[in-house]
């Protein structure tokens, strides 16, 4: 069982695994952007959608504009046509241009830092705001997706039925040390090694503390 005791050198392993591995899509937009305007925008655009689509389409639209001003100047279907085929490319068309509206009218077009206030922005949930709150101002943020909920109780690190309960689970257990590294080591090891069907347990640096609670066919 994965429990705080052993956390912190699960989490070094993964640390090592995730150097091999693919970064996150979101995790390399906030190291070329390294602001938190295109970091929200591409968080927006990859709910949903595979990380290659999502950075084809991010690097076309930050092309086209890359400020909420810029981002104003274009229609929905602009938008849209630069986005496509990103899931719900429609409505997240329409948050972009609402979110960017809100930023100069309430914020002078800056991001803001609070998890509170980004949870109001259209289109954006726990899982985008504490993603922003963690690459885009470095602070400390619980992101939790698919992966991440999956894993954790795959470990059984937390019993949760849903990311939210993770979320708030993670918070109460989790050392805070660990909080910013967590999603990222997390995702990318849930799409290589630990995936939702069939994980690959057979190449898992981490097999041995595993429980894989839930599991059933793994490689």
């Amino acid at each position: 069982m994965i429990g705080n005791s052993n956390i912190g050198k699960v989490l070094a392993l993964l640390e090592k695994e995730y150097n091999q591995n693919r970064i996150p899509i979101i995790t390399k937009i906030s190291k070329q952007k390294r602001h938190p305007f295109p970091i929200l925008i591409g968080t927006i655009l990859s709910l949903r959608t595979k990380d290659e689509v999502t950075a084809k389409a991010s690097q076309r639209l930050f092309e086209a504009a890359s400020t909420p001003d810029e981002m104003l100047k274009l229609s929905n279907i602009q938008i849209e046509k630069l986005i496509f085929p990103v899931g719900f490319y429609h409505r997240k068309a329409e948050h972009i241009l609402q979110v960017c509206r809100i930023l100069l009218d309430k914020y002078d077009g800056k991001v803001p830092a609070e998890l509170d206030e980004l949870l109001e922005l259209p289109g954006v949930g726990r899982k985008t705001a504490n993603l922003v709150i963690v690459l885009g101002f470095d602070k400390y943020g619980i992101c939790v997706d698919t992966h991440v909920h999956r894993i954790s109780n795959r470990w059984d690190y937390v019993q949760t039925k849903t990311p939210e309960q993770t979320e708030f689970a993670l918070r109460e257990k989790l050392p805070k040390e660990y909080w910013k590294i967590y999603n990222d080591y997390l995702v990318s090891f849930g799409q290589h090694i630990c995936k939702p069907i069939s994980p690959h347990c057979s190449i898992c640096p981490i097999e041995n503390f595993c429980p894989k609670k839930g599991v059933g066919k793994h490689r």
